[in-house]
């Protein structure tokens, strides 16, 4: 992708812009990924969210993980988004490569979090609490 091309507005749009570099016919993908044409057709279009498996599939297929291709995505509610991905997007020191390094690295650490607290897994247990 371009370093200076904004990002997605979603994740639809950003597995078809994948796709397309890859050059790969939405078929192709689809039989690659094991899911029907439709269904690859209206993921891209945003009218259905992929399920983890075949997100995680369309990502291999992709030579990306799912979690590149979601950290990629712009933010589409900007009241939505935490003071440290604001801070980071506004710092002028930090050059767009660097940005989207930070960015990815933040919401990869925020998703981890936010997947172990829904399996009810608790913080390591030799890190000390928060006051």
């Amino acid at each position: 992708m371009d370093e200076d091309a904004p990002l997605p507005a979603t994740l639809g749009e950003l597995i078809r812009r994948q796709r397309e570099l890859a050059a790969l016919p939405m078929r192709q993908l689809a039989a690659m990924v094991g899911i029907s044409n439709p269904y690859l057709s209206q993921i891209e279009r945003n009218l259905r969210a992929p399920s983890d498996r075949v997100l995680n599939a369309i990502a291999e297929q992709l030579h990306l993980s799912a979690d590149t291709l979601a950290a990629q995505v712009a933010p589409t509610d900007g009241a939505a988004e935490s003071a440290v991905l604001r801070a980071i997007r506004e710092d002028p020191d930090l050059t767009n490569p660097q940005r989207r390094s930070l960015e990815e690295m933040y919401e990869a650490f925020r998703e981890i979090t936010v997947a172990k607290r829904r399996r009810g897994i608790r913080d390591d247990p030799d890190e000390s609490p928060a006051p």
